[in-house]
């Protein structure tokens, strides 16, 4: 590896998700209509990705990931391949536009299979990006939590386990598997991609958990305890590190409020190497809850993945110094503000947008930072 555990994560560095390209689309679209075989379309997934990892290498990145190529939504297809999960249809406006999209509840007792084909999908991401360090990215364990769970209709109204002591148990061994499963194929950099923080701090989400029966703050203490326990047997040699969004659908957002409701417990978390927050715009709020990090590294995410309005570095730079009023510059790094598609339509922007992004997050660390 080029680089070791303790530059993870990187002074300029990416959320993990990349547009799909024209090709991959075609083939994808082609395959659900059921015009070619699952086979070719794997075929076409794995020379999208060869190619995504080389321009990944060459733009110099320090970390390559396979762009999520091979999923429909960004955290559904990696809970859908565990055991006691159910995947269903909907129509959602939860995003300020009205759109086709699935779900997964509890169905039974939860559990990870070490068939499960990311394992397969990360085997050959670096195989291809070697030497070069192979990033993986999935859902944390709270999104089963909040969305499988306390906010599932279905699950609500045929509940599987006897008390949230006994599912968050289940919970905590399957993600401690899954880890310890990712280790062994070779993972050295993991990424807990887990949005569902911010129903701790919106209001509406907050009303809807109440109408639930639970109470937001309580389940603040039970997300971290989840998240602790769900890290604390991973090896020593494997970085992970948290990246959270108030959701990025199509360049549409979900939660509303400030992160100074969970920094506490968020930052507390001392088993991740750094966190990547959003802060591409107003809504996220200023800088002052990093003042509850301890030691790990904060990743700003001060350009958006919205829109592909290249940002003034002057601007970004500001940014920075700011934050560093609350936490030290050598502990903060740059990245866009989320992947550039979190589902396979991607965001409101182009591939050329998307590499002049990850140029810009570039040069803007190596201005700041002499280790960029």
């Amino acid at each position: 590896m080029t680089k070791n555990k303790q530059t993870v994560p990187f002074r300029y560095d990416t959320v993990g998700s990349f547009l799909r390209p024209e090709p991959l689309k075609t083939a994808r679209a082609a395959f659900v209509n059921g015009d070619i075989s699952k086979e070719e379309l794997t075929q076409v997934e794995d020379q999208a990705i060869i190619d995504l990892i080389e321009k990944q290498k060459k733009i110099g990145l320090h970390a390559v990931t396979d762009g999520e190529f091979r999923r429909r939504w960004w955290h559904l297809d990696f809970i859908a391949g565990l055991k006691g999960i159910t995947v269903y249809d909907f129509q959602t406006t939860a995003f300020g536009i009205t759109t086709d999209a699935q779900g997964t509840y509890v169905s039974g007792p939860l559990s990870f299979s070490n068939d499960h084909p990311f394992l397969d999908h990360f085997r050959f991401t670096q195989k291809h990006a070697a030497p070069i360090l192979a990033k993986q990215t999935i859902p944390g364990p709270n999104m089963i939590f909040l969305d499988s769970l306390i906010l599932s209709k279905q699950y609500n109204e045929n509940p599987i386990y006897e008390s949230l002591e006994v599912f968050k148990k289940d919970l905590i061994k399957t993600y401690q598997d899954a880890i310890q499963a990712f280790y062994d194929a070779g993972c050295r950099y993991l990424q807990l991609d887990d949005t569902s923080w911010g129903g701790l701090f919106d209001e509406r989400f907050r009303k809807m958990i109440k109408d639930n029966g639970l109470d937001a703050d309580q389940l603040l203490s039970d997300f971290q305890e989840v998240t602790e326990k769900s890290l604390e047997n991973k090896p020593a040699d494997l970085a992970v590190t948290f990246h959270f969004c108030k959701g990025n659908f199509q360049s549409h957002w979900l939660y509303n409020g400030s992160y100074e409701k969970i920094a506490k417990n968020l930052f507390s978390i001392k088993a991740f190497d750094g966190f990547f927050l959003e802060y591409d715009d107003e809504r996220s709020g200023g800088f002052e809850p990093l003042k509850e990090l301890k030691q790990q590294r904060i990743v700003l995410g001060l350009v958006t993945t919205k829109n592909g309005q290249l940002e003034e570095p002057s601007t970004i730079i500001k940014r920075i110094n700011e934050a560093s009023q609350f936490v030290p510059l050598d502990q903060i790094c740059l990245s866009p503000q989320c992947g550039f598609a979190s589902t396979h339509e991607g965001n409101h922007l182009t591939e050329e947008d998307q590499w002049k992004k990850i140029e810009l997050v570039k040069n803007i660390a190596k201005t700041v930072w002499q280790d960029a």
